[in-house]
């Protein structure tokens, strides 16, 4: 991450009514609305919250972030627009690939600091909300999924402010390597030795490849 990180929007919302499909409705936190400063305490963002706190929300996934870059990829393959903040992301920034962003990487993001802790795990609500409707499918194929960090230092967050790496984990363990082994890669052991030998790592994901490694070790 050599180039200067932008935010692009920041977003937060409450559950509220989801209409998709024909006439079908959910109530999901996935809409969120446009703001320009915002506090952001070890719980999340004021005035921002998830309907399903079993998948999404929590300590180690305070916040949600997605790279821009990505926009003009599933717009332009899918033909038609996305919506703002299409992901649910409460922070859509550049020059932040899963590439080039790693588990236990500490950023400065506004007046708080946060910490990467695991790659987002999509769900299908991402289809219901842009009406993309095998997005899902191609956010898994290419590990697009952006990330979600938990928060070490409270803050206000402002829409013009600064994000900056801070302090990069030594372990170099990158989204996007953990989204190619949890999604496409099950049975590959060193590989989630590897993840799993990184301490910052969201406990939930911990469980998973634990589990997984059980299985395969059975």
């Amino acid at each position: 991450m050599t180039s200067s990180i932008k935010i692009k929007r920041l977003s937060i919302g409450k559950p509220n009514t989801l209409e998709y499909g024909d006439g079908k409705q959910m109530i999901s936190g996935i809409q969120k609305q446009q703001t320009e400063a915002v506090f952001l305490s070890k719980h999340g963002f004021d005035s921002d919250d998830v309907a399903d706190k079993k998948n999404h929300g929590g300590p180690d996934r305070a916040v949600c972030l997605y790279p821009y870059e990505h926009y003009a990829k599933w717009e332009k393959e899918f033909g038609k627009p996305l919506p703002p903040a299409a992901f649910g992301e409460n922070v859509t920034v550049t020059n932040m690939l899963e590439k080039d962003v790693h588990i236990g990487d500490i950023f400065q993001l506004g007046e708080a600091i946060i910490q990467i802790t695991q790659a987002r795990n999509p769900c299908s609500t991402i289809d219901k909300h842009t009406g993309f409707h095998s997005l899902l499918k191609r956010i898994v194929e290419t590990g697009y999924t952006g990330y979600l960090a938990r928060v070490l230092h409270e803050g206000i967050v402002r829409a013009d402010g600064e994000v900056a790496l801070l302090d990069p984990h030594p372990d170099k363990v990158s989204v996007l390597y953990v989204c190619d082994t949890y999604f496409r890669k099950p049975t590959d052991k060193q590989a989630m030795e590897r993840i799993l030998a990184v301490d910052a790592l969201a406990d939930e994901w911990k469980g998973k490849m634990r589990k997984r490694l059980e299985k395969l070790e059975a």
